[in-house]
């Protein structure tokens, strides 16, 4: 599935000096061999802490600050939902080509094309604003262009055209299959031959499965469970990912055609403008460009673009911020969920704006022997129902939820979503499973031929992670049991969803008062052990839950 991100709250500024750092470590080991600049120096905690990727400044098309921990700087990585903004770019090319009209009807350029979404218009489509619901394949489902334009050719829309905004890859790869009607080309031939290029005649990478593949070392994911991501192997037919997604390059490569495309290098000043223009406010200081998200000044302080991206299937995310009053240009991928790109512009973000040196993870971690970790290893439970696992590994407490009370306890939700918004999802969930409708008998269809006969389904609670709620659920076939995670769009229509192997889980480093998240970026929630008792406590206030079992 494709994971995306199409906002980001935080601000970025120009690491002042020049420098390379490169490693050719294991992803898992971060490393910077060479002294960058004061301020640069300070993302070698956050490596000490867990990145591992890569990270590239530029202004004004000068290349400032190249970073690697665990990588190379010439290192590829996916950029997921980036690819947007490289197929918005595709489709103002052929604007300035004369061959498209931004108010063009869909259907009148891809004549196979049925649905509702044959009235859409390219400009809908570009800013998402097309009311196209659903998806239309997965991200590493042998999908052909046929098939794919018969899929989206089902999908439903949820508001009139323009009205409203509602994020849709099926809507990117409707813009790819226009490319491909307009333009007379291949959508990928189209990418690297017109937009992929730069001035200098260098290619800004390519794919990552299939071809025109992107040159040069891959990064290696880590999964949150440890095991290693997909590497790019996937045979295809691609048209599941291309156009919202599948590209793949070098830190260094999208700050470099970033920088190229509103320099008006790769489309023309017009479309530049036409592409960095808000179009459909979405609060918070956001707003919907064609292929970005705009910010205002109140996000920090200088207006900017930004895109960001990644993919549950590789372990891979990245992040790449535009700011056009001083031609700045920040890249970050990562390769490992420990701290993702997008967490660590998070994490520095305002510093970098401020000038200030960047914070560090805390150092209040305290080291425990093996025995003090196993004497509170055990199962504890709420007296309102649900679990928690306790185990060790690695002198970390892996916590495992199970239940709706457990799971929100251990990742709690943040205040802007609230409790009614995670009961409707986990209720939309749980209707979509119950086969009532042509998508649930679909999506049913769909497990049952990776799981076998559905014989039931339970709730087993819903998190907030990678911008987006995730209800899990536990699915029983026969004498097999699998867990399912949903992530629904406002329509109640699938957006993401991930066969896995276990049910939520954190990770716990020892500290004076107890424990906290493994996540340098995270405080809460904390635990503490007391007799037979674990009380996590939160934002929401304390969980005390009870040993069912005595600790090994």
């Amino acid at each position: 599935m494709n994971r995306h991100g199409a906002a980001l709250i935080i601000g970025v500024t120009m690491l002042a000096g020049a420098c390379t750092a490169d490693s050719d470590s294991p992803a898992s080991v971060p490393h910077r061999s060479i002294e960058c600049s004061e301020t640069a120096s300070g993302f070698d905690a956050w490596a000490a802490a867990g990145f591992s990727g890569t990270i590239a400044i530029s202004t004004g098309g000068m290349q400032d600050c190249s970073l690697a921990y665990g990588n190379t700087t010439d290192t590829v990585f996916s950029v997921g939902s980036i690819t947007k903004s490289f197929t918005a770019a595709a489709v103002f090319a052929l604007i300035d080509d004369g061959k498209l009209s931004t108010e063009d009807r869909a259907g009148d350029l891809v004549p196979d094309l049925g649905g509702p979404v044959a009235d859409a218009t390219v400009a809908q489509l570009l800013t998402h604003t097309s009311g196209l619901t659903g998806n239309h394949g997965s991200d590493e489902q042998p999908l052909g262009r046929d098939e794919a334009l018969a899929a989206i050719s089902k999908l439903g829309v949820a508001f009139a055209p323009g009205s409203d905004v509602l994020y849709s890859n099926a809507g990117y790869t409707l813009l790819a299959l226009i490319i491909e009607e307009t333009s007379g080309m291949s959508y990928r031939d189209f990418m690297v031959t017109r937009v992929l290029t730069l001035p200098d005649g260098h290619i800004a990478g390519g794919f990552w499965d299939g071809n025109p593949a992107a040159p040069g070392p891959r990064a290696v994911g880590l999964l949150d469970d440890g095991s290693s991501g997909a590497t790019g192997d996937f045979a295809g037919p691609h048209w599941a990912l291309d156009g919202n997604g599948g590209l793949a390059m070098t830190t260094r490569d999208l700050a470099s055609w970033t920088h190229a495309l509103f320099a008006g290098q790769v489309v023309s000043p017009d479309a530049v403008e036409r592409i960095s223009t808000p179009v459909f406010d979405v609060g918070e200081g956001r707003s919907e460009t064609p292929g970005w998200v705009a910010l205002n000044d109140t996000v920090f302080g200088e207006p900017g673009l930004a895109a960001a991206g990644g993919g549950d299937s590789t372990g891979h995310n990245a992040v790449v911020v535009w700011l056009p009053s001083s031609e700045r240009v920040v890249a970050i991928a990562s390769n490992t969920a420990k701290v993702t790109a997008e967490e660590l512009l998070r994490a520095v973000g305002p510093a970098l704006v401020a000038g200030d040196p960047l914070p560090t993870p805390r150092d209040d971690e305290v080291a425990l022997d093996s025995g003090a970790l196993d004497a509170v290893v055990g199962r504890y439970e709420l007296d309102a129902g649900g679990s928690f696992e306790v185990s060790s590994r690695d002198a970390r407490l892996v916590v495992t939820a199970a239940g709706t009370e457990a799971v929100t306890a251990l990742f709690p939700i943040p205040d802007d979503i609230g409790a009614s918004r995670v009961a409707e999802h986990e209720a939309d969930v749980l209707a979509l499973l119950a086969g009532a409708t042509d998508e649930g008998r679909d999506e049913r269809k769909a497990l049952e031929t990776d799981i076998g006969t559905l014989d039931d389904v339970e709730l087993a609670g819903t998190l907030f992670d990678d911008g987006e709620l995730r209800t899990y659920v536990t699915v029983t076939s026969g004498n097999e049991t699998a867990v399912v995670w949903y992530a629904l769009d406002e329509e109640g229509s699938v957006a993401a969803v991930e066969i896995t192997d276990r049910l939520p889980s954190r990770s716990f480093v020892s500290t004076t008062g107890g424990f906290r998240p493994d996540e340098p970026s995270a405080s809460e929630p904390t635990i503490a052990f007391d007799d037979n008792r674990m009380t996590l406590s939160g934002p929401d206030g304390a969980t005390t839950t009870t040993a069912a079992r005595s600790a090994r």
